[in-house]
């Protein structure tokens, strides 16, 4: 089981009083509605149907909290952009999410979601305005790599990360597909630091006896039958 494996959907609130007391540690995810959060979600928690994916952008419209075994929590933010959603809500989501980003005490690090085909769009940049003065790290995930080519995948990473740089050194940036996986255990790497989770240690080696000290041999005895010949 990965580390984000075992997160389980605890709650989606509406306004920011709902939210559980700031005791444990959270990063949150945000980005264009179309952008394949909930798909980046999924991917790191190597789950298919953790945070909820359709085709029609927007449908995440309240902050969605999910809850790991230690107590830490994975947010999924609603979702910005081409939403088609009544001004009023959209005026609320973005009061919201601007208190949320400057003022939540247990949040440890943003996720920015952008489509690598279109990233550093101007509500992309007002995230980051919103997010950046807090002086916590910012980790961009460009997602749908996969369906750039080698040489121009490489060419907008490196141009996310000079244009990150008006925002600190504390924002970086990475080439992510939840199709291909491309990025994913860098990402979950990362994300586990943010929030304290060790890597799990690697489960010894059995030989074929079921001894997981596989790689030691059995020191010989008397009458064994392996034991060489003498001439």
């Amino acid at each position: 089981m990965t580390r984000f494996g075992q997160a389980v959907f605890e709650r989606a609130v509406h306004e920011l009083s709902d939210l559980p007391p700031p005791a444990q540690p959270e990063i949150a995810f945000a980005g264009r509605s179309n952008a394949g959060k909930s798909s980046a979600i999924n991917a790191i928690a190597h789950r298919r149907k953790l945070a909820f994916t359709s085709k029609t952008p927007g449908r995440t419209q309240q902050i969605v909290m999910f809850r790991l075994p230690g107590g830490q929590y994975v947010v999924d933010l609603p979702g910005y952009g081409y939403a088609k959603v009544p001004d009023e809500l959209r005026r609320h989501w973005e009061g919201t999410l601007g208190r949320y980003l400057g003022m939540r005490e247990s949040l440890r690090g943003l996720v920015l979601i952008m489509d690598s085909r279109h990233p550093m769009t101007e509500l992309d940049q007002r995230m980051l305005d919103w997010f950046a003065p807090t002086g916590k790290p910012v980790h961009v995930l460009l997602t749908k790599a996969d369906k750039l080519g080698r040489a121009e995948a490489a060419r907008t990473l490196a141009a996310v990360r000079r244009a990150l740089a008006k925002w600190g050194k504390q924002c970086t940036a990475q080439l992510f597909s939840s199709t291909s996986k491309t990025g994913v255990a860098e990402a979950e790497d990362l994300l586990a630091g943010w929030l304290g989770i060790e890597r799990e240690p690697a489960p010894a080696k059995k030989g074929p006896s079921g001894d997981a000290r596989a790689g030691t041999r059995r020191p010989r005895t008397k009458g064994d039958k392996r034991e060489a010949k003498m001439p």
